[in-house]
């Protein structure tokens, strides 16, 4: 026969049971939420990693990329329709919309914002700022449609280092887009980014006090920065250069135009749909 303190022990034990478990299966939710958001990202690896890696011909895009820049895949880009196939919450939470941003053009309440990963040693990437950044500035940045996102992603060692933090030396004079035009220009990456040559683009470029350019590259303020962005561009899974996100679709190569333009199009579609409700 038990006693009460018996009793009274045991009803203790089944509420500190049955505590741990709620304590538990609580616990368990927020993982299992925690592990849905970074799920999203790491699942665009496939496209900034393994899509950027096979896209390495501009002008011939991957199927993936292609069919998910035109949201519907049949390449009208009548996305207006139903929402955008391919777009990630998460990473269109990436954009920084800093109105002070130097390494960015284009309005902050711009409706759609693309974030453009890149590395000066990188010939696609200089094809693209050759051959279709142009453009989309002139169409989209200048009505006020698009804004560009610039983030360091050096990736071919210690030039390309070099030539990042030079970019962002020159952004603290208001000159990143003269820069990033002279760093690319062709032939430029061919004579190397070491320190005289980039005193020589910071002047081509029209940066006004070079001395304070070359001490502004060196700093740790500068490693910094770069780094930041490069943090960002691996944890993205993004493993070659260029990458892009259109408000949150992942592009994967340097792309005809026609690839930016459609994904340009349907995001502000998208946008647009989410004003009138």
């Amino acid at each position: 026969m038990s006693s009460p303190t018996g009793k009274s022990s045991s009803s203790t034990s089944k509420a500190a049971a049955r505590a741990q478990q709620a304590a538990r299966e609580k616990a368990a939710a927020r993982k299992k939420k925690n592990i849905a958001v970074v799920a999203g990202v790491v699942a665009v690896a496939a496209i900034l990693g393994v899509a950027s890696y096979t896209a390495s011909k501009p002008g011939k895009p991957s199927t993936a990329t292609a069919e998910k820049s035109s949201g519907s895949g049949s390449g009208s880009g009548d996305s207006a329709g139903s929402p955008r196939e391919g777009v990630y919450p998460e990473l269109a939470a990436l954009a920084r919309r800093d109105a002070k941003d130097p390494l960015a053009q284009g309005k902050a309440d711009a409706p759609v914002v693309m974030i453009e990963y890149a590395d000066f040693k990188c010939g696609f990437c200089g094809k693209f700022a050759r051959d279709t950044e142009p453009d989309l500035v002139k169409k989209y940045v200048e009505d006020g449609t698009l804004r560009i996102e610039w983030r360091n992603f050096p990736i071919f060692g210690e030039d390309s280092e070099r030539a990042a933090r030079g970019a962002w030396a020159a952004g603290r004079q208001g000159k990143f887009w003269q820069f990033h035009e002279a760093a690319y220009a062709d032939g430029a990456k061919e004579k190397g980014f070491g320190d005289g040559r980039l005193k020589e683009l910071a002047r081509e470029a029209g940066v006004g006090d070079v001395e304070r350019f070359a001490r502004d590259a060196g700093s740790d303020a500068a490693r910094a920065a770069v780094k930041k962005d490069q943090e960002e561009g691996y944890k993205l899974g993004a493993t070659s250069t260029p990458s892009f996100i259109v408000n949150g679709q992942p592009i994967a190569g340097a792309q005809p135009d026609a690839v930016f333009e459609q994904a340009i199009d349907a995001a502000k579609a998208e946008a647009g749909k989410g004003k009138k409700k």
